[in-house]
Formats: structure tokens, C-alpha cells, sequence
């Protein structure tokens, strides 16, 4: 059994996907009739998915300047909202990461993998009740290859020149070939919208499982269950309740307590007394996942290379896994990829705390007076906390951090992508070529460390047009070194996604796509009362 036969032997056991549906999946991977039929009926015995209950989720990462509209996403709090109401035209498999079908049900590339051209689905109905068609899906991808929306995706929906209907179909010509083309497209940005939410993009229209019934920004978001869901496998509850809860005490207590059902951001210093309940389950999932100390290439002091390289040869990273993700991550390299992603960079020597060359670079960038880091809690479970830790470790380099604690509600506007040294998270992408284009292509908008190098663009370019499996790895594996050498990022540690229920969640599905089981959450358990 490989591993998508596996993930859908699952979602029959955790997730309620039905014989035709699991029939038809595991057919077409390639298993035999009988024995597609054998593991329906083994995997549907394992466990009943029950439907019904309301569904309350304590996270954090919402605030007030939240935006409905899909192109705006930044919180995890609105990550986890857009699931529940919307699809993208293809999901990514949460133990492989390799693209799955969602409103397109299949594609087909050009030779050159130019041209892609995606048959979507019908029979789908949008919560409004029309009928989703062609029309809505283009309209939706050009809304956000307009600068004007503001998109997370603009970086991505740069490298598409042309979309245009067919038929029923889609068809996407790009600038040049990219192999990756339909995992582009599961950006959680791209919402299809009735329309392309040109009308209204904030009216929470789309054709998930569930319904927004209100919305109040930083506070709350209610949803009930679609009746008419063109899919059988998810939306089990009748409704669901998203609480900003960004204060981590008061998100371990509600959980505690049984005021909500599941919480995200579990600080790992907290694993141990969560155990001690015993209504309470710690879900833990690796993945792409990375903390990180971000400085803007093009703002002094941090335009100094030598500065920059002082700063990260001051981080001790074993150190940061260790007090601030108790064990639950793994040691970064100050590039954004880890082994979860295909064609790897492999044989990249490890960064290790040196105070001396953090000494060295500091004295060579002619730099004096303390530097400025910004950070507050929401930025990553434990930031402030990884702020005065990495402070300490400068010191022993001679170099002076000055820690500013910032209001937890707005520091998304106000502070990150926006003051030259702060502390953030990313949450990881399904492609190398999209995690670089979303966050270091010159003219990415989430290029939070304003690292704009021609010569870098250049290298994503052909990696992303190059079909030659060990080519494309060198390329990436240059690229790695000049973001880890040159770049703006300090990137300590890869984080595992901890999360926490209470014990009546069942069919938690742990997919390294993204935090939350890739936003899903919601959408993919059931309450066994």
C-alpha cells in the first residue's frame, strides 16, 4: 500500500470518505478492484465518523485589522476561517505533500509544462446556490494577478501570463515551464469566489463545508454546515465556533476546562502540564513549519552583509530547539527548506553558534550602539521568551540586542514586513519554488526581508522551467546558499506544529502541508460525545 492509498484508507476510517469516492481514488493510483474493495471494508469497520455537535476552536493569531477577504489572509486565525468556507482548485496531499484534486478534478500539462489545462468540476454550488462555472474561477485567478487586491498569492500568480476559459476548462500559460503548476494553485490565498469576489470579496461566499454565519474581527467567526457540501469526507459538526484566543494562558485553560474542543499554538514549555489532564490530547505534527528573525536587506544597519552573518553566527540553535521548542523542532540552516521538501539541498555544512565569527563579521561591519529586535508573543509560541535567549547568546560576541516587546493585536500591520528586525513565523509552502516566489523573489509582497537580487531571481527562473529532476536540485541548492549566505533571514529552528484537543475530537489529521492539519482542522474532525 503506498502512501496516498494509506491517506485514503484513513479518511475512510477518520474522515468518512465513501465506497464510490474511495473506489474511484484508489483505482485510479493504481490498486487492483479487489483489493481497493478489501481495504474499503477493513477501513470502514476501524471507525464510525460521527456527525452532528458544536465545534468551538480556541487560536490564536487573529486581530481586529483581519480582512474576509481571501486575497488579504495574513493570521493563523484567518487561514483556519477560509477552510471552512472555501476551496481551492487543487489540495495537497498531508503526508506527501503531492497535488490532489479539489474543484479541479484533473490536469493535463503541455510538453514544456508551459501550459496547463485544469477540468473543473461540476455539479458544485456555491453557498449562495449558483452554480460554480468556469467564469468564476477565472475571474477569481486574475483578481489576484492584480497588485490593486493586495493578494498573498501575487508573488505566485506573477509567473501565469494568460487565463482564459476553454470550454469548461482552464488553461493557464505561464512565462515559462513550471513542473509545479497545480501545487501553486493550493495557496491558501486562492479561494474560488462566485465571480472572483469582484463583487464583494469580503462576503465569505464559496463552496466549503461550512457556512459563515458571523463574523466580528479579533473576536469570533461562526459557521454552519453546508447542507448541499459537494464532498461526503468532511464537515461532520453542524456548526463551528473559531475564538481568538491570543493569550496562550487563557487558551490552555479554556481547553482545560472544556470551553473549546482544540487549540493551536501549544507552547512547548506547556506540554508536559497539558499531559497531566486527562481530557486532553496533544496532537504534534512535523512539517515545513520555521521560526525566524527577519532583517531588512535594504535598511541600515542591516544593508551590511557582515552585520547580517554577525547576527547569525551569534544564534545558537540547538540551544533555541531546546528551551523554546522543548524538543519539538529541529535545528535551522538560514534557508527556508527543510528534508520534508522535494529535491532537497543536500550537503549544505550546518550554521553553528560561533561567537567568534559573529565577533569577527560584527567588528568588520563597523557597526556600534545596541540593534533593535522587535518581537511579541503572537509572532511564535515562545518569541519573547526566544528574543531574550538570543540576546544572551550576542552577548558573548559583543554584540547588544535591545528587546522591544510589542502589543500582540496589530503587530501583523504594524511591525511585521514592516520594521527592519523582527521575529516571525512561516508556516512552510508546498514547493521549494513557492515558498522562495511567496517570500524572496524581488517582487514578492511578502518579501519580509527585502532580499532583491536579480541574480537570485534569475536561478528561481530556471529552477522553476527546469524539467531535469538533478538540475533543477543544483539550482535550488544555490539558491539555498545564497539566501543562507547573503540573505536576510535567520532561521534557527523548524518547528513541529503543536496543537492540543480535548479528547472527544476524533479524526485529527496530521498533514505537514501546515499548521492546524494545513487549516483543516475544522473541516476534518468529528465530536464523539
Amino acid at each position: 500500500m503506498n502512501d496516498y492509498t494509506k491517506y485514503l484508507a484513513n479518511r475512510v476510517t477518520s474522515g468518512g470518505l465513501n465506497r464510490r469516492e474511495f473506489m474511484g481514488r484508489a483505482m485510479a493510483a493504481g490498486v487492483t478492484l479487489a483489493l481497493a474493495d478489501k481495504l474499503f471494508t477493513e477501513s470502514a469497520m476501524a471507525a464510525e465518523p460521527k456527525r452532528g455537535g458544536h465545534l468551538k476552536l480556541g487560536l490564536e493569531g487573529g486581530a481586529a485589522t483581519d480582512s474576509k477577504d481571501p486575497a488579504k489572509f495574513l493570521s493563523q486565525v484567518m487561514f483556519c476561517i477560509g477552510r471552512c468556507w472555501g476551496d481551492m482548485l487543487v489540495e495537497s496531499h498531508p503526508l506527501t505533500g503531492a497535488a490532489v484534486p479539489s474543484l479541479a478534478e484533473s490536469w493535463e500539462p503541455s510538453k514544456d509544462a508551459a501550459t496547463w489545462t485544469f477540468k473543473i468540476r461540476k455539479g458544485v454550488k456555491f453557498h449562495n446556490g449558483k452554480e460554480l462555472t468556469i467564469d468564476d474561477v477565472v475571474a477569481t485567478l486574475k483578481r489576484h494577478t492584480d497588485a490593486k487586491s493586495e493578494s498573498g498569492a501575487l508573488g505566485v500568480m506573477k509567473s501565469i501570463k494568460d487565463i482564459k476559459a476553454d470550454g469548461d476548462n482552464l488553461v493557464l500559460t505561464l512565462t515559462e515551464g513550471n513542473a509545479d503548476m497545480p501545487l501553486l494553485l493550493t495557496d491558501y490565498h486562492l479561494v474560488i469566489q462566485p465571480n472572483g469576489g469582484n463583487d464583494d470579496p469580503l462576503a465569505s461566499i464559496g463552496t466549503g463545508p461550512y457556512k459563515m454565519v458571523s463574523f466580528e474581527p479579533g473576536v469570533r467567526a461562526t459557521f454552519e454546515r453546508n447542507k448541499d457540501d459537494w464532498r461526503t469526507d468532511r464537515g461532520f459538526v453542524d456548526s463551528v465556533e473559531i475564538i481568538t484566543m491570543n493569550d496562550a494562558t487563557a487558551r490552555i485553560a479554556a481547553l482545560s476546562s472544556g470551553q473549546v474542543h482544540y487549540i493551536n499554538r501549544v507552547d512547548p514549555k506547556t506540554v508536559d502540564l497539558l499531559k497531566r489532564a486527562p481530557t486532553v490530547e496533544i496532537l504534534s505534527t512535523a512539517g515545513r513549519g520555521h521560526y525566524v528573525f527577519i532583517m531588512h536587506c535594504d535598511k541600515a544597519p542591516f544593508d551590511n552583509n557582515d552585520l547580517r552573518l554577525a547576527l547569525k553566527y551569534a544564534m545558537d540553535r540547538e540551544t533555541m530547539v531546546k528551551k523554546i521548542l522543548g524538543g519539538y523542532g529541529k535545528v535551522g540552516n538560514d534557508f527556508p527548506i527543510n528534508s520534508t521538501y522535494a529535491l532537497f539541498p543536500e550537503g549544505i555544512e550546518q550554521r553553528a553558534y560561533d561567537p567568534d565569527k559573529a565577533s569577527f563579521h560584527y567588528k568588520k561591519s563597523g557597526h556600534s550602539g545596541s540593534v533593535l529586535l522587535r518581537t511579541s508573543e503572537v509572532a511564535f509560541p515562545g518569541a519573547v521568551d526566544a528574543a531574550v535567549l538570543y540576546q544572551e547568546s550576542c552577548k558573548k560576541a559583543g554584540i547588544t540586542i535591545e528587546v522591544k516587546r510589542e502589543p500582540g493585536d496589530g503587530y501583523w500591520t504594524n511591525v511585521w514586513n514592516v520594521q527592519p528586525f523582527s521575529t516571525s513565523y512561516w508556516g512552510g509552502r508546498p514547493t521549494q519554488d513557492q515558498m522562495y516566489s511567496t517570500a524572496y523573489l524581488s517582487t514578492a509582497d511578502w518579501n519580509d526581508t527585502r532580499f532583491k537580487r536579480p541574480d537570485f531571481d534569475k536561478l528561481l527562473l530556471q529552477a522553476r522551467s527546469e524539467l531535469d529532476e538533478a538540475k533543477r536540485k543544483e539550482l535550488y541548492r544555490a539558491m539555498a546558499m545564497m539566501v543562507r549566505d547573503e540573505g536576510g533571514v535567520i532561521l534557527p529552528m523548524f518547528n513541529d506544529f503543536v496543537n492540543a484537543s480535548t479528547k472527544k475530537v476524533k479524526g485529527y489529521v496530521h498533514d505537514i502541508g501546515n499548521d492546524m492539519s494545513n487549516g483543516y482542522v475544522a473541516t476534518r474532525v468529528w465530536l464523539d460525545a
